[in-house]
């Protein structure tokens, strides 16, 4: 048994955000009927190709153990055909541009007039306020969000994060609201609407920097690199390089092999309880001792000195050996992986957060998977599907189309050009 089996999904979702938040859903085990328009398909299936004739890497990634049906909801057999399934559906998930649902005739009245249980899920740029009705991709979320601010170094630009946490982070965020909203619904017995601005999700994500602008009213941060250098703080919090965005100062240090390697780096903490054995790992025992190092306050304005002496160190071994020597000691470090190093790391294999999928069309290949893990609820990633692979399976034996009514609905433009004249 899987922990949403039962659990019955309507995926109006495209690109990252919205089927990042189903995905997860279905590796869970809720049955997601993804919707798609004839012909065409989310628009990540043709975007950024690497394989002729195959979906592309984006879309597999992000709709793994889906169902997808081909339907046109701008014709009446279409509104038809979508309104019997918000009756037997559970869920509909939505991260269309603002309005959209709206103007194809489903709000929020109607739907829930069609099935009161159902939860109404939706992703958005922004939340109520003057720029509700704007879009916002990745990047942008992350800039509206405070994360492109804060992060790079403080004489440079704005830099945003590799890491998708306007998108994906924001996918995350809605997957939450919806089981939430699902436990509500056993004991209220009725379906809500639940959103998840990508703006919200990135503050969110940020709430670390929204601290220090507290902080800042106060005096300087004085765990930041500036401080120890003497620079003065403006009225916002600055970026910060990589410092640690902790009470325990960290940063990235090269390690050997560093001149002709772009990865061969670590990050280093200098955790307060195990200082002393750093000490005597980089050869200064003294520094255990000594008045202007002893303590995380008195070294916070030596941070620099520090680090020169670490980094001393950690350029003689490779970013390996480094975490070797430092785990045993307790000491906090972790090598900075690349991507090919992430794709070839057995460990994450044996965990299943990388796993390798047979796709019909592009064949095996390794992909993401559940991050989350339950002990109760093994998850399978299974293939992203076709395009309109399962719109037979979904109409007659969810719906209960007879194959004349099916092949009606096909003349009728419903998915599109009718199947007999678009195969000729």
């Amino acid at each position: 048994m899987k922990a949403l089996d039962g659990i019955r999904v309507l995926d109006f979702t495209h690109v990252q955000s919205g089927p990042t938040c189903t995905q997860l859903l279905a590796w869970f085990g809720a049955d997601v009927i993804k919707v798609e328009r004839p012909g065409v398909g989310d628009a990540t299936r043709s975007q950024l190709v690497d394989m002729p004739g195959a979906d592309s890497l984006y879309f597999t990634m992000l709709n793994h153990n889906k169902r997808s049906i081909e339907l046109d909801v701008k014709t009446a057999e279409g509104k038809a055909v979508l309104t019997r399934l918000i009756e037997s559906c559970d869920v509909l998930v939505e991260n269309f541009a603002p309005g959209v649902l709206d103007r194809m005739g489903f709000s929020w009245e109607v739907v829930q007039s069609i099935n009161p249980r159902l939860i109404l899920a939706s992703i958005k740029g922004f939340g109520p306020g003057k720029y509700a009705d704007c879009k916002v991709y990745e990047n942008v979320a992350q800039c509206v969000g405070g994360a492109a601010s804060t992060t790079g170094f403080r004489d440079g630009i704005p830099v945003v994060t590799g890491a998708q946490i306007g998108d994906s982070g924001s996918g995350l965020h809605l997957a939450l609201g919806i089981v939430t909203a699902l436990y509500q619904r056993e004991r209220s017995g009725r379906g809500q609407k639940v959103s998840a601005a990508m703006q919200d999700g990135v503050v969110n994500l940020c709430r670390v920097k929204l601290r220090d602008q507290q902080r800042l009213e106060n005096g300087p941060l004085r765990e930041y690199s500036q401080f120890g250098e003497g620079l003065p703080f403006g009225d916002a919090v600055p970026r910060a390089g990589n410092d640690s965005g902790g009470g325990q100062p960290g940063r990235v240090l090269r390690c050997k092999g560093w001149q002709d390697d772009p990865n061969a780096y670590t990050y280093f903490i200098t955790q307060a309880a195990v200082w002393p054995r750093i000490c005597v790992l980089i050869g200064r025992p003294d520094w255990a001792d000594d008045p202007d190092f002893a303590t995380p306050e008195a070294r916070l304005p030596r941070l620099n000195t520090v680090f020169e002496a670490i980094e001393a160190w950690t350029t003689t071994l490779t970013k390996f050996e480094v975490m070797e020597v430092c785990n045993p000691l307790g000491i906090p470090v972790g090598p900075i992986l690349s991507m090919k190093e992430i794709a070839e790391d057995a460990g994450l294999r044996e965990s299943g957060t990388i796993v390798e999928v047979d796709h019909p069309a592009r064949g095996r290949h390794l992909t993401v998977g559940c991050p989350i893990k339950l002990s109760d609820s093994a998850v399978e990633v299974t293939p992203a599907p076709l395009l309109g692979a399962h719109t037979e399976e979904v109409l007659t034996g969810l719906l209960g189309y007879s194959a004349t009514e099916l092949e009606q609905l096909a003349q009728a433009g419903a998915f599109g050009l009718p199947r007999r004249a678009a195969a000729e």
